[in-house]
């Protein structure tokens, strides 16, 4: 390994359109808040400043960041204060959140209308007179891809937008949209201990010319030393990762601490380890770490002067192996389709069988996966067939799915006639007489957290506060 002084980013181009960035880019989310409470827009351009002062020109938001679009006005902000010809703006449509009798509701929309209206109100929010990256941040699966591209492939034409991209797509999604207008970048999870994407999406994107923005770097912060340095914030979203409780986290804490001794060996922090390596897997992967402190975006860009040789590649890799991840539990809601087409119930079941096999027995679900509560009802098949007594079942309450004027609409509930009902109902599908590990999946913020917590004594479960 060697240190090159210079950590200033270069500019890469990202996919094969024309578009360049800075090496490293910048995740604004958390400044609106989602790990920490929300700065203040001063506080937040402060950091956005000092990012684009140490070579970061690359800034990526959506409309649907923060409290009333927050994190867009923010940036828009900060811009004021930058030269817009050197930066690259990215923002992203598609994610509708509006308040109904108290609670939050969901939806995915990608209708032409909505893209454009999107992005004309991203425009004014952010203050620009052009987007340089926008990506559908969920793809509406009730809207045909081919309409959505249809309508961004109108505003490049009109140069409202200089790019398209796509987030969190699945592979058939991608080859269509690709084929109305090129796709320039996919945005994906991508770090040390999540690397679903290497087997299909980054050959799929090398194949079509198309760049990998990785979100999530550090493992939404882990590599970053939050729960393990630090004490979870109160509110943190991460409290509702299962990777991030329990003795899931006592035996992930073991690998950071494999990567915190290679850290010590190259001289360096954890963070600047991870995202070097990140950064070695191809010129074609920007990462996007956020952060709400300077000190840890500085840090963050030290990554830069790290040259790792191959050797060191497969050392970092080999002290977070995937399949060692993966043991400390399983994630269903895949099965029922999520990036692909869902399973079957033997197909999925088989797999869960070959998960417990290789010693997997923390098993992750939730009621609102898959249609008609599907995901619930393939693992409880696969339960059957499985010593009850040596498995952990994780399940989740607190979203109801409805459908209106075609659309699918999600609301937040935490009632307790709510949360005993989705017990009793968890417990008929996934046909068991306990429930291992309960989760409150989003909070519903019309109930008192203390009304909703009173119903403990059904179960002994754990609230996953958001």
């Amino acid at each position: 390994m060697e240190q090159n002084p210079q950590t200033q980013p270069s500019r890469v181009k990202l996919g094969s359109q024309g578009l360049e960035v800075s090496r490293l880019g910048f995740g604004c989310v958390g400044l609106s808040g989602v790990y920490n409470a929300p700065l203040s827009h001063e506080e937040g351009c402060s950091v956005i400043k000092e990012a684009y002062n140490r070579g970061v020109t690359f800034f990526d938001t959506a409309d649907a960041y923060g409290d009333k679009h927050d994190n867009e006005i923010m940036l828009g902000k900060a811009l004021k204060h930058l030269p817009r010809e050197k930066i690259q703006v990215a923002t992203k449509f598609g994610v509708v959140k509006w308040e109904s009798e108290g609670h939050r509701l969901y939806a995915v929309k990608g209708t032409a209308e909505h893209v454009r209206a999107c992005c004309e109100a991203s425009l004014k929010r952010l203050d620009v007179d052009y987007i340089d990256l926008y990506f559908q941040h969920r793809v509406d699966t009730s809207v045909p891809i081919e309409e959505t591209m249809g309508e961004l492939k109108k505003l490049v034409e009109e140069g409202k937008i200089k790019y398209i991209g796509l987030s969190e797509a699945n592979v058939d999604t991608i080859k269509r949209a690709h084929k109305v207008h090129p796709i320039t970048a996919l945005q994906m999870e991508y770090s040390l201990w999540t690397r679903e994407i290497e087997d299909e999406f980054i050959p799929l994107c090398r194949e079509l010319g198309i760049g990998i923005v990785a979100y999530s770097p550090l493992g939404r912060g882990f590599f970053g030393g939050k729960v393990v340095d630090e004490a979870m914030p109160n509110g943190s979203l991460l409290a509702n990762y299962p990777r991030f409780n329990g003795e899931n986290l006592e035996k992930n804490k073991l690998l950071y601490t494999r990567v915190s001794n290679l850290a010590v060996k190259h001289g360096c922090t954890v963070p600047q380890l991870a995202l070097a390596w990140l950064l070695h897997q191809g010129d074609d992967i920007v990462p996007i770490p956020g952060t709400t402190k300077v000190k840890n975006m500085i840090n963050n860009v030290g990554c830069l002067g790290l040259k790792l040789s191959e050797d060191d590649l497969k050392e970092i890799g080999d002290a977070v192996p995937v399949d060692e991840v993966s043991r400390l539990g399983f994630g269903c809601v895949g099965l029922s389709g999520v990036y692909n087409a869902p399973l079957s119930h033997e197909e999925g079941c088989s797999i869960i069988k070959e998960a417990f096999n290789r010693g997997i027995t923390f098993f992750d679900t939730a009621d609102i996966y898959g249609e008609n509560h599907d995901n619930e009802i393939m693992l409880g098949k696969a339960l059957k067939q499985l010593p009850r007594e040596k498995i952990q079942v994780a399940t989740k309450f607190g979203f109801v799915k409805s459908e209106s004027k075609g659309r699918t609409l999600i609301e937040v509930k935490g009632s307790p006639q709510h949360v005993r009902a989705c017990c009793e109902s968890s417990l008929e599908r996934l046909d068991v007489d306990y429930i291992d590990l309960y989760f409150q999946h989003r909070v519903d913020t019309s109930v008192p957290i203390e009304d909703t917590v009173c119903i403990k004594h059904i179960i002994s479960f754990l609230l996953g506060l958001v």
